[in-house]
């Protein structure tokens, strides 16, 4: 399986990378670069809000699977099917915290907030 992963150095991603990684998957981690990548993987350095540098930086590679990490909102859902439509046979966006209650009532999302968002189907 060859993924490539939209942050991939964060609390989730990088736990999802590593069951991967040892699960024999070929791995690409997109991220600005901040954090070390862990042995073994690809990197490519883009910010992903940067449209043209991300397509840049993805021109001509191929996935099975795109995973991504640091998706907000609506807008970075469409930028990414722009981006990775024909490069990918499928995608994954993750983000826990849209799926939490809005508006917040307190700055800390845990698994205890109640699971309501009007803002979202």
């Amino acid at each position: 399986m060859k993924a490539l992963l939209i942050g991939g150095t964060g609390t989730i991603s990088t736990a999802v990378a590593a069951l991967a990684r040892k699960r024999g998957w070929e791995l690409t981690l997109l991220n600005r670069g901040h954090k070390p990548v862990p042995e073994g993987m690809k990197s490519i350095i883009a910010d992903i809000r940067d449209e043209e540098a991300a397509a840049q930086a993805v021109d001509g590679l191929q996935f099975d699977v795109v995973a991504q990490f640091i998706g907000y909102n609506a807008e970075d859902v469409l930028r990414d099917i722009r981006l990775f439509s024909g490069r990918t046979k499928q995608y994954i966006f993750i983000s826990s915290a849209s799926a939490y209650q809005k508006p917040l009532q307190h700055y800390r999302i845990t698994e205890s907030t109640p699971l309501v968002n009007p803002y979202w189907t």
